[in-house]
């Protein structure tokens, strides 16, 4: 029987630093969504999220349902207080699911550039060379100097080339895995025998300020763009409101009442598909008017009520086989716009909100209900034109 291991995201309700830091909105996401995403998908058998805020509790329910692996625990305010530390939280979460694990494996919403790849590193190193612990670290090429004027990881009198200086290995505070009998035994996330897993030099920022979260920002942004290339669009997914709509809404007493459509983006969907391409529909609403609109242009991708459409995304890529860059994505507000950075092609309508237009691949000259997606699904066609066999 093969170990079990389970990850554990500690996040509390209040942070001095950023207030409300782990629910803030990073590229559209929540900051700890992105930890959350990556520990899904990586080698872990069970991630648990332990937190005393009930609106993450909600919101995990609302658009993790689709993972098994995803589980909260409520962490009591004595571990949850300012001058909590993460063994503290960690020992109670030990208590309550009554150590039900072989390795753990800690994982920091404020590092959210850790990949699955690194989470299954830290896993692979610990059993494979039978270690306590495991921790991920960042080779720095600093020089560091202690207070009192000395140099502590170099020899100024004979300084080295970069491409010669070894520099320097420093915790980046994202991942850290150990054995079930190691944390017992320290109460403490390192003890024993500890071995260290590399990531990227880009990941020793953690956030902890503002500054921090417009670097981080800057970091996740050009990494996304970086990953674009120029693959067949084999799917479409589109936002809905201020997409398929103008954004406007109307209410009766018994709640919503109409949206705002325009015919001629049914068509061009319709003449998309004949091409062979899917359309797949994602709105954070639960609308029965979408849903009855989507039946009449016989769209069966349609997901309502989907805050975090980008973890979804993910699972449908790994279903179904495909990847990020075969996706055009058309969004207009910045709930759309982690997406937007990855789709291989990223469009909005012409009274999108500016951030989606600074950072969308192609500005659509409709404005959405106004014949937008027709001129998306046109675009489409055409560039798809160059990857049929000749």
């Amino acid at each position: 029987m093969s170990n079990k291991s389970v990850g554990f995201i500690p996040l509390r309700k209040n942070s001095k630093g950023i207030p409300g830091k782990n629910k803030k909105k990073l590229l559209g996401r929540p900051l700890f969504t992105w930890v959350l995403t990556e520990a899904i998908f990586s080698k872990l058998d069970e991630v648990f999220v332990f937190t005393d805020d009930n609106d993450i509790i909600d919101y995990i329910a609302q658009n993790f349902a689709w993972s098994k692996k995803v589980k909260t625990l409520k962490r009591s305010q004595q571990n949850a207080s300012d001058t909590s530390t993460t063994e503290s939280a960690i020992l109670e979460f030990c208590e309550l699911i009554d150590t039900d694990f072989d390795i753990f494996c800690l994982l920091q919403a404020t590092s959210p550039l850790t990949k699955r790849k690194d989470i299954d590193a830290a896993l692979d190193k610990l059993e494979n060379e039978k270690l306590d612990a495991v921790l991920s670290v960042v080779n720095t090429h600093r020089f560091i100097w202690s207070k009192d004027g000395k140099p502590l990881n170099y020899d100024f009198e004979n300084r080295p080339r970069r491409q010669d200086f070894e520099g320097l290995l420093i915790e980046n505070g994202a991942v850290y895995c150990t054995t079930k009998k190691a944390l017992l035994a320290s109460k403490n996330r390192l003890s024993g025998d500890i071995g260290v897993v590399e990531m990227n030099e880009d990941t020793l920022v953690e956030i902890d300020s503002e500054t921090d979260w417009l670097v981080i920002e800057q970091l996740l942004i050009s990494k996304s763009k970086s990953n674009k290339s120029n693959k067949r669009i084999d799917h479409l997914v589109l936002d809905v409101d201020g997409v398929f709509t103008d954004g406007r809404v109307t209410f009766n007493s018994e709640g919503e009442f109409s949206k705002v459509f325009d015919m001629r983006d049914g068509m061009g969907l319709e003449i998309l598909r004949q091409h062979g391409v899917n359309i797949i529909v994602m709105t954070s609403e639960n609308s029965t008017v979408v849903a009855q609109r989507m039946k009449k242009l016989k769209i069966e991708d349609i997901f309502l009520g989907i805050k975090d459409k980008y973890s979804l995304i993910e699972k449908l890529c790994a279903e179904r086989k495909i990847t990020p860059q075969e996706i055009a994505y058309i969004g207009d507000d910045i709930n759309d716009l982690s997406n937007m950075l990855r789709a291989g092609w990223s469009l909005c309508p012409a009274n999108a909100t500016k951030p989606i237009k600074f950072h969308a691949d192609i500005v659509l000259k409709n404005n959405s209900a106004e014949g937008a997606i027709r001129e998306a699904s046109e675009f489409i066609i055409n560039y798809n034109l160059r990857f049929n066999d000749l």
